[in-house]
């Protein structure tokens, strides 16, 4: 009779057991089910890396296409930017070569005069203009002192004398005028 309650304790350890296993196999299921899952995120993160690494490689091709060709376009734009002027330039310059060729010297002091003409009105239609300096007040940012004298007709700090011609080009002044100024003692 003995073997009955052993055999009725063993049978319940096994039940015990086997519902043990049933509730860590059903663990073991959820566990790799989550590890399925995340396997698949992780998969998916790892396109999505490709893809965005592959979209910054095309983007930096792309910037350094960008580069070369911004380069380029400057390089040639300076190369050419002179173009238009020189353009008007060229019948100036073809001029004063017709009017080297003359004979007469009243012919050729005309020609100049009217190729001087002709090429003042050609750079003033660019822009340029003279920087006025005799009898105005001196300005560093127009005029280059090369000399100073005291002089009794002017006021200290006035140019007395231009001794070079400045010019602005729009409202950028590109020569400074060499003047003299009055600096009284």
């Amino acid at each position: 009779m003995t073997d009955k309650p052993d055999l009725k304790k063993t049978k319940k350890q096994i039940e015990e057991l086997e519902a043990k296993i049933q509730e860590k196999e059903i663990d073991l299921s959820e566990t790799k089910q989550n590890l399925e899952e995340k396997v698949k995120i992780i998969e998916e993160q790892e396109e999505k890396i490709e893809d965005y690494y592959s979209q910054l490689q095309r983007m930096q091709a792309d910037f350094e296409n960008y580069k070369k060709r911004s380069e380029k376009d400057l390089s040639e734009y300076i190369r050419y930017a002179n173009e238009n002027l020189i353009l008007k330039i060229l019948d100036t310059y073809e001029d004063l070569r017709r009017a080297l060729k003359s004979e007469k010297p009243e012919d050729l002091k005309e020609g100049v005069e009217l190729i001087y003409k002709k090429l003042k009105d050609t750079l003033e239609g660019e822009g340029l203009q003279e920087i006025c300096a005799e009898g105005e007040k001196f300005d560093p940012f127009k005029h280059e002192a090369l000399m100073v004298e005291d002089h009794q007709d002017y006021d200290d700090g006035t140019v007395i004398e231009e001794l070079g011609k400045g010019y602005t080009l729009d409202s950028k002044v590109i020569k400074y005028s060499k003047v003299k100024v009055c600096k009284k003692r």
